[in-house]
C-alpha cells in the first residue's frame, strides 16, 4: 500500500508526469521508434512545466495592472483573495484534469464513430484550458463533496460531448467560409463566431465583403499576437501609469514606491512587456506539449473513425478572409476599451482585456461575421467577442471560480467557457 501511495503521489499525482505517461502510451501504440517515443514524452513533460512558469510571470504583471487601474478609477473593490491559483490548483487537481481530458477525447472519438457527428477535436491547448476552467467551476461549486473519480467522470462526459457538438454547430458556416467540407472549427471561440454569423446576417451587408478592401502593408504587424499583446497592454499600462503618477493619494504613492526606485511609468511599460513575455512563454509550453499529445491521439483517432473530419484551431479560417481578421480584432479592441471603462465605473471590476483572447476570438468572429454580413458583420463580430469576454470574465471571476482559479480566468478563459460556465455549475450541482 505504501508503494501504491508513493506511485499515486509521485506519478499520477504529478500532472506533468501523468501527461508524459499518456503521450508515452499513445506513441507506443502507434509503434513509433524509440527515438520518437523518448523525444515526444520528454517534450510533453517539459512543455507542461513551461506553462506553469509562464503562468507565474503573467500573474506577477497582473498584480501591478489590477491595483493600478483600481487607483485610476478610485475603486475600493475587494482584491482577489482566498483562492488557490493556477499552481496550487494544478498540484491538487491537475491529474484529474489530465485524465478527464484524455477520457473526454476518447468519448469524442467514440461519438464520432457511432453518431453522424464525424468531428474529432484536435485543438489540444484548448482541450487543456477548457477542462481546467470547467474543473475550477466544479471544485468551487461542490467543495468538500468532490471526489477524484467523480470529478474525472463528470468532466470526461462534459468535455467529450462539448468537443463533439461544438464543431457540428459551426460547420454550416465553415462550409460557407472554406467552400468545402474538409475541416471543422475546434476552438472555444465557437460561441462568439456563431453569434457573429447570426448578427452579420441580420445587421450586416454581405455584398460589402471585407476582402474587397485593401489594407496598407504598415498594419501587417497586427497579425503577430505577441506584438499585439505588448502594444495593447503597453498602451493600457502607460495610460494607467500616467494617471497614477499625477495623483497624490496614499494608494498612488504606495504604487509609485513599489518600483524599487525606478520611474513608475518606465516600470509599468516594462510590466506590459513582461505580461506579453509571460503569454509567449505559456504558448511556447502549450505548443511543445500539444505538439506531442495531438499526434499521439491523432493517428489512433483516424484509424478508429474512418471519414472523420479534424476540428482545428481558429487560425485555419484566417487565410480565407485576412481583412476580416483585422476588422474583427479592431471591433474587439474598441469593445474591450469600452467595457474596461464601464465595468470599472459601474461594477468596480478591472476587466483584463486579454489580447491573446481578443485577437484570436475577435479575428475568428470577424471571419464568420464577414461570411454573412461583410465588413459590418466582421466589426460586429469583434464587438460581440469583447462583450462576451468582458462580462463573462467579470461574472466568472466573481461567481463561478472565485475560490479556485480566478487568476487564470483573467487571461486563459475564453468565450465558450464564459457562456457554458453557468451551465457547468448547474450540472455539477445536480451530478454531485
Amino acid at each position: 500500500m505504501e508503494f501504491l501511495y508513493w506511485l499515486a503521489d509521485n506519478f499520477f499525482g504529478t500532472p506533468a508526469i501523468l501527461l508524459g505517461i499518456i503521450v508515452l502510451i499513445g506513441l507506443l501504440l502507434q509503434k513509433k521508434t524509440a527515438s520518437q517515443v523518448i523525444s515526444g514524452t520528454f517534450k510533453a513533460i517539459i512543455g507542461f512545466l513551461i506553462i506553469s512558469a509562464g503562468s507565474g510571470i503573467i500573474v506577477g504583471a497582473l498584480n501591478v495592472f489590477e491595483p493600478m487601474w483600481k487607483e485610476v478609477f478610485n475603486l475600493e473593490a475587494e482584491a482577489l483573495s482566498n483562492f488557490m491559483g493556477q499552481d496550487v490548483f494544478n498540484a491538487k487537481f491537475g491529474s484529474a484534469v489530465t485524465l478527464a481530458m484524455t477520457l473526454g477525447f476518447l468519448i469524442n472519438v467514440l461519438l464520432a464513430r457511432m453518431t453522424p457527428f464525424k468531428y474529432i477535436y484536435l485543438t489540444g491547448h484548448m482541450m487543456f484550458w477548457t477542462t481546467t476552467i470547467f474543473a475550477g467551476v466544479v471544485v468551487h461549486t461542490v467543495g468538500d463533496k468532490l471526489s477524484f473519480w467523480g470529478l474525472v467522470t463528470f468532466l470526461s462526459i462534459v468535455m467529450g460531448l462539448y468537443w463533439t457538438i461544438q464543431p457540428t454547430l459551426t460547420q454550416p458556416f465553415m462550409r460557407k467560409i472554406t467552400g468545402n467540407d474538409n475541416i471543422a472549427l475546434g476552438h472555444t471561440s465557437a460561441s462568439v463566431s456563431l453569434l457573429a454569423a447570426i448578427a452579420g446576417k441580420y445587421l450586416g451587408n454581405k455584398e460589402n465583403d471585407s476582402e474587397k478592401i485593401k489594407l496598407p502593408k504598415g498594419l501587417e504587424f497586427l497579425r503577430d499576437s505577441n506584438v499585439i499583446t505588448a502594444l495593447t497592454m503597453g498602451i493600457l499600462f502607460l495610460i494607467g501609469a500616467i494617471v497614477v503618477s499625477l495623483k497624490t493619494t496614499p494608494g498612488a504613492k504606495e504604487l509609485i514606491g513599489s518600483t524599487g526606485g525606478q520611474d513608475f511609468i518606465v516600470y509599468s511599460i516594462i510590466q506590459s512587456f513582461t505580461f506579453a513575455g509571460g503569454i509567449a512563454v505559456v504558448l511556447m509550453g502549450v505548443r511543445m506539449f500539444i505538439g506531442e499529445i495531438v499526434p499521439a491521439f491523432n493517428g489512433i483517432a483516424t484509424k478508429l473513425v474512418p471519414g472523420a473530419k479534424p476540428a482545428l484551431d481558429c487560425p485555419v479560417v484566417f487565410p480565407f478572409a485576412p481583412n476580416a481578421v483585422i476588422l474583427g480584432f479592431v471591433g474587439a479592441f474598441v469593445g474591450a476599451l469600452l467595457w474596461l471603462v464601464v465595468l470599472g465605473n459601474t461594477a468596480a471590476y478591472i476587466f483584463v482585456p486579454t489580447m491573446i483572447v481578443l485577437f484570436f476570438h475577435g479575428a475568428t468572429a470577424g471571419v464568420f461575421g464577414n461570411a454573412t454580413g461583410g465588413v459590418r458583420g466582421a466589426l460586429i463580430g469583434g464587438f460581440i467577442t469583447a462583450t462576451v469576454v468582458a462580462w463573462g470574465q467579470y461574472f466568472m471571476v466573481r461567481n463561478l471560480i472565485a475560490s479556485t482559479v480566478p487568476d487564470t480566468a483573467m487571461w486563459a478563459a475564453d468565450s465558450d467557457m464564459f457562456i457554458l460556465g453557468p451551465i457547468i455549475r448547474f450540472l455539477s450541482g445536480l451530478f454531485f
